[in-house]
């Protein structure tokens, strides 16, 4: 497969498209998913174009794992998590939908169940809050 260059992720790199971000570098970035399945769900992806992981190159899925680490680090203060799933789905077999590589960061707590995907998106200013309070655990 190769890479679309008109995918989602990429109008939000170009800025064509918003996001709620919450960290960013030179080679990744991290936003709120749009479609949460769970409070402070976020999406870490790898400023270069790839696929998945089996298209992105060693040294950017470094970054982008590095980038997961931190980025969950934080998601779990501020959303007051006991532990954390990190996601990542490589083709349309897996359950990928956007293809370029992404790894979801979704906070858990016991007894709290995952929404499904309905496809329903989050009130902005929820997901502006969420993009906040994680914000602010990072630099802290």
């Amino acid at each position: 497969m190769s890479y679309d260059t008109n995918n989602v992720f990429a109008k939000i790199l170009r800025g064509e498209l918003p996001a709620h971000k919450v960290y960013e570098t030179d080679s990744v970035l991290a936003f709120m998913d749009i479609m949460p399945r769970i409070d402070g769900h976020t999406l870490v992806i790898p400023k270069a174009p790839a696929c998945d992981l089996l298209d992105i190159q060693p040294a950017q899925l470094g970054d982008l794992i590095k980038a997961v680490q931190t980025v969950a680090r934080g998601v779990k203060t501020a959303m007051k998590a006991d532990g954390l799933t990190i996601q990542q789905f490589n083709g349309a077999a897996a359950g990928q939908i956007v293809f370029h590589i992404h790894f979801h960061i979704l906070p858990r707590r016991s007894g709290i169940s995952l929404r499904p995907h309905t496809g329903e998106m989050e009130k902005p200013e929820v997901l502006a809050r969420h993009a906040e309070a994680i914000r602010e655990a990072l630099a802290s």
